[in-house]
């Protein structure tokens, strides 16, 4: 059988892995000396509350090779076959640490690390997709030559409310983000070719949002996409923009999730984005 494998940057609704069989491997979340595992002793307003409390952004970091070692092992028999996709490798160490994994138990299963180029919701709806492929009756050499194919094709476009979050991680300058908040400026930045760019700043949160609409139908204009809005601690703000934008795009399927805690601690609350996956 095959087994999938991702990450806690995937950003899928909860009930897709009992759906689509789809395994979680969780990221490390480090405040201060004590370590916590995403969704395992640790959830996102768990996350958040001490965020708030410590007044600092805690340090993640990816599962290390001997995790993923040790998870593979949990979750296959001799013999099986792991897929195991990842968030861009350009941005975190997870797809490494998978690959050396890999290595490690090549005499016993057969795993293929992929390196996704992307995450969040893009990550997500490939996993799915990668899925109803293999209940399809796909084989390993369709199914991935499908995901080399689509990509770097997923478009992801966030906004975000406060600069505060990447001042403390060390994203932007202490000076830049006090002056961004004195100016009331959002940025916006898109993760393109597996790389996180501030490419806009908007004077306004609803011209932000707006201008997330813009570039998604720049890109996609009237193409059938799979649609997800995700958000950072604001469910309005992302219902809001789910809502706006299932009008403008030829939607097959629309879903609004939480923002991963790797990218919501380098962006903070209040961050929201659109997540477009082209449909083939």
């Amino acid at each position: 059988m095959l087994h999938i494998v991702t990450d806690g940057a995937a950003d899928m609704p909860p009930e897709w892995g009992e759906e689509y069989d789809i395994h979680t491997i969780p990221i490390n979340i480090q405040f201060g000396d004590k370590t916590f595992l995403q969704f395992i002793d640790l959830d996102f307003d768990s996350f958040y509350e001490m965020v708030d409390e410590t007044k600092t952004v805690p340090k993640t970091s990816q599962p290390s090779p001997h995790q993923f070692v040790e998870y593979y092992k949990n979750i296959a028999k001799e013999g099986d076959t792991i897929l195991s996709m990842h968030v861009t490798s350009k941005l975190s160490g997870t797809y490494a640490s998978s690959v050396m994994a890999a290595e490690e138990l090549k005499d016993t299963y057969n795993i293929i690390p992929v390196d996704s180029a992307g995450g969040s919701m893009g990550l997500g709806f490939m996993c799915r997709i990668v899925r109803e492929m293999d209940r399809a009756g796909k084989s390993i050499e369709e199914i991935l030559a499908y995901i080399e194919r689509i990509k770097y094709k997923v478009q992801i476009i966030l906004t975000l409310d406060t600069l505060e979050y990447a001042r403390m991680s060390g994203r932007v300058g202490t000076l830049s983000a006090a002056l961004a908040s004195v100016l009331n400026v959002k940025p916006i930045a898109v993760l393109k070719e597996g790389v996180v760019d501030m490419v806009e700043k908007v004077r306004t949160r609803k011209a932000a949002l707006s201008r997330v609409l813009e570039m998604g139908q720049e890109v996609y204009g009237t193409q059938e996409v799979y649609l997800s809005v995700v958000h950072a601690r604001d469910l309005e703000s992302g219902a809001r923009l789910l809502d706006e934008a299932k009008k403008i795009f030829n939607t097959k399927d629309a879903v609004l999730t939480d923002l991963s805690v790797s990218l919501a601690t380098n962006f903070g609350p209040g961050t929201v984005g659109l997540v477009l996956y082209p449909v083939e």
